[in-house]
């Protein structure tokens, strides 16, 4: 008999998720994440963070009774303290879900991912809660490579069992293990451009990485805020409802996208998880979006402005 598993909360209708690789929020909505569930047929394993959206909840329940082998590593706390994940962990449990609890060595565990019959990892800027899916500009990464996917199978392996990780693969992006370190080069590597989504840039080392790209003549854009209004950098707050993402595109054909920002906390004191992929469909469609926001700032609406004027002196 299946376990009915209720959180409540509401969540807006789906829509229809980019092809394969990129997942744009809110327009996507909750629907990729449940269609993978849906189609998982031996194994699930899920990092939660935070989660109150009953669809997604019904759905994992829902494997386990088909016969999926479900394991949900769950936050041991949130800034909203533990009540309300030690609740999930007990639904979780009485469905049958096989669950273990993050260590409590690190600030906080905010990584978000779920990898699907070891075949396809998906990896979340957002968590599975109605504010960052329906209300919030967020991205996620669905891949099916093969590294990526190994690599994230031993990290859920070692947070489930409390071991150290020892990271294998430079692309794959974890605080505070690696990721100082490949975020750097991430930077240091952009020879025209930079376009940054994050709530916080204040990390002194990035900050100075930056300002190093704009000297050397590299288009850096902020949509967020950072840390020093001394740094000179272009900034812009978010035209829309809410930010919740972090992601970066490179030069129009790489992308780093996950959940640590580049701040010293959550680069040196968290578990973060993200990845860095080298690929120009997923970086221009990042790009365009990234561009059509920006339009809607206030430096964007300043530029619209002189290109104007600009056309009718012409």
């Amino acid at each position: 008999m299946a376990c009915a598993l209720y959180l409540p909360g509401p969540f807006a209708a789906a829509t229809v998720v980019l092809r394969m690789k990129l997942i744009v929020q809110p327009d996507a909505g909750v629907q990729p994440i449940v269609n993978a569930i849906k189609r998982a047929t031996k194994s699930i394993d899920v990092l939660i963070f935070r989660l109150d959206i009953a669809e997604v909840a019904k759905a994992l329940s829902d494997a386990v009774s088909r016969g999926v082998v479900v394991r949900a590593l769950i936050a041991h706390t949130n800034s909203s303290g533990t009540k309300r994940l030690r609740k999930l962990e007990a639904r979780f449990l009485e469905c049958g879900v096989s669950v273990s609890q993050t260590a409590d060595d690190l600030v906080r565990y905010h990584g978000k991912m779920m990898i699907v019959d070891g075949q396809t990892l998906h990896l979340y800027g957002f968590n599975f809660t109605w504010l960052d899916i329906t209300k919030s500009r967020s991205f996620g990464l669905i891949t099916r490579n093969r590294r990526l996917l190994q690599e994230a199978s031993r990290l859920m392996d070692a947070d489930c069992a409390r071991k150290p990780y020892e990271p294998g693969l430079k692309e794959f992006v974890v605080s505070p293990v690696n990721a100082r370190d490949q975020l750097a080069a991430f930077l240091k590597g952009a020879k025209k451009q930079l376009l940054i989504y994050d709530p916080k840039v204040s990390d002194r080392a990035m900050l100075r990485l930056l300002v190093e790209r704009v000297k050397a003549g590299v288009d850096v854009r902020i949509i967020g805020k950072t840390g020093s209004a001394k740094s000179g950098l272009t900034a812009e707050k978010y035209p829309g409802k809410r930010l919740h993402v972090r992601a970066i595109v490179r030069d129009g054909e790489s992308v780093f996208i996950g959940s640590q920002s580049l701040r010293k906390l959550e680069l040196d004191k968290r578990r973060e998880v993200g990845a860095v992929v080298r690929n120009r469909l997923v970086a221009r469609q990042l790009a365009t979006i990234f561009e059509d926001d920006w339009a809607r700032t206030e430096a964007g609406r300043h530029d619209r402005k002189v290109q104007e004027r600009g056309r009718n002196v012409a």
